[in-house]
């Protein structure tokens, strides 16, 4: 488990999921509105950038497609994720639609732990793990990309463990 600093604990009653940015206004929900979305369950294999992988892992959450559903925002290209913890990282608005990505709340059946991002964390499983932020609470969208935190020291933007891009310049 890594992680860019010590464990947030967030009580459910405050925590909020927006997306704002490059839209008319912004988006927000509550836990229980989050909790009263149609969710799924999604059985993928997860891939950290330290070269291990874990295949299978069975997760439930919100569908990225359902929360950007209304969403006008036609000059939107990418996304930053923030987090308790001031955890950033950027993503092309492409590889969070289209059935790719979730605000994941369950891992294995259970609750997700606050030690692996919960009580909710971004789930992109067809990217480097580090993609799939821990403890997320929204969606920046932007026209243009601006790197997020271990970008900014180094990592790749994309972070596609099929392509190895572990490092700017992969």
């Amino acid at each position: 488990m890594l992680s860019a600093g010590p464990t947030p604990h967030t009580p459910l009653e405050q925590w909020t999921f927006t997306i704002e940015g490059a839209t008319p206004s912004p988006l927000t929900w509550s836990w229980g509105e989050l909790l009263a979305l149609p969710a799924e369950t999604i059985t993928v294999d997860i891939h950290c950038v330290t070269k291990w992988s874990k295949f299978a892992t069975q997760w439930r959450g919100v569908s990225l497609d359902t929360l950007l559903d209304g969403v006008v925002a036609s000059e939107a290209r990418f996304a930053m994720a923030f987090c308790d913890g001031g955890y950033t990282t950027n993503l092309p608005l492409a590889d969070l639609t289209g059935g790719r990505a979730w605000v994941a709340y369950e891992f294995a059946g259970a609750p997700l732990h606050a030690e692996h991002g919960g009580p909710a964390r971004l789930l992109v499983p067809h990217l480097y793990f580090w993609k799939s932020a821990k403890w997320v609470r929204g969606l920046r969208l932007m026209a243009a990309d601006e790197r997020g935190f271990w970008e900014g020291y180094g990592y790749h933007d994309r972070g596609d463990p099929w392509l190895e891009q572990r490092y700017q310049g992969d």
